[in-house]
């Protein structure tokens, strides 16, 4: 059982200047000390390394290089991370409040899980103050993954030696790999996992998948393949029942 663990949070950005100073600020305002953050920019062509230049106090690893898309990005991340636990921060998210990495090391301290997620709202991209969808995870359990059921990617963190045991995030996917991430680990692996049921990360509306209808189709099918590559069966209708199950969050509001 990990004491005081080590937290790393890798935040990979590109042409992130309107977001990023915001990201790593919540970063840098959290009040757990036993942390380290990386930050991989894909060759940002924007004012995003000038930002970058002015906060670079508050980063402990910076690679600024082109890369092969997001989860390659982040591959470099958890490579170059020295923490016990490992979590991804995206450039235009941030936490919910300054104790949430504070909440995630007492988790895993106290029940010396594999890995853990929580909840999380979507906000609107100009003003974050207003809540666009709630994503409330609920308990995972077993036969939840063949119900359509996935967990935000951002609220998940994970013991590096996982990553280093059951492999990092397959970039031959350009938008489900998230999802292959977790139906590997939690479904084929049954690593042991903990749910912290509060709001963990604010992300604005606008991400790579859901960018364009194209990009959503593309990523259902996608989400079909991550099965195959895991030589699981897959659930019939599995690319139809997963978004479907996202309607809900626009309509519950989270108790503030």
């Amino acid at each position: 059982m990990i004491k005081n663990p080590k937290i790393s949070i890798i935040t990979v950005s590109y042409n992130s200047q309107c977001t990023i100073k915001h990201t790593i600020d919540s970063f840098s305002t959290q009040t757990y000390k036993n942390k380290e953050y990386i930050l991989i920019d894909g060759a940002s062509k924007d004012w995003t390394l000038d930002i970058l230049d002015f906060k670079k106090d508050e980063i402990d690893n910076f690679v600024s290089e082109p890369d092969g898309g997001i989860y390659d990005a982040m591959n470099k991340g958890i490579k170059a991370a020295n923490g016990d636990i490992v979590g991804i921060l995206n450039s235009d998210d941030f936490y919910y409040n300054q104790d949430v990495l504070s909440k995630v090391a007492k988790v895993f301290e106290d029940t010396d899980c594999d890995c853990l997620y929580g909840d999380l709202v979507f906000v609107n991209k100009v003003d974050a103050r207003k809540i666009v969808r709630y994503w409330k995870s609920g308990k995972f359990k077993k036969n939840h993954l063949t119900k359509g059921w996935m967990l935000p990617h951002p609220t998940f963190f994970v013991k590096k030696e996982i990553y280093q045991k059951y492999g990092l995030y397959n970039t031959n996917l350009k938008s489900a790999a998230d999802y292959e991430m977790i139906l590997r680990l939690l479904h084929k692996e049954k690593i042991t996992v903990e749910y912290i049921p509060e709001i963990l990360i604010k992300m604005r509306v606008g991400g790579e998948s859901n960018a364009s209808i194209w990009n959503r189709l593309k990523g259902n099918n996608e989400d079909n393949i991550a099965w195959d590559l895991n030589e699981l069966k897959k659930p019939p209708f599995i690319r139809f029942i997963k978004p479907f199950r996202k309607v809900s969050q626009f309509f519950r509001k989270p108790k503030m």
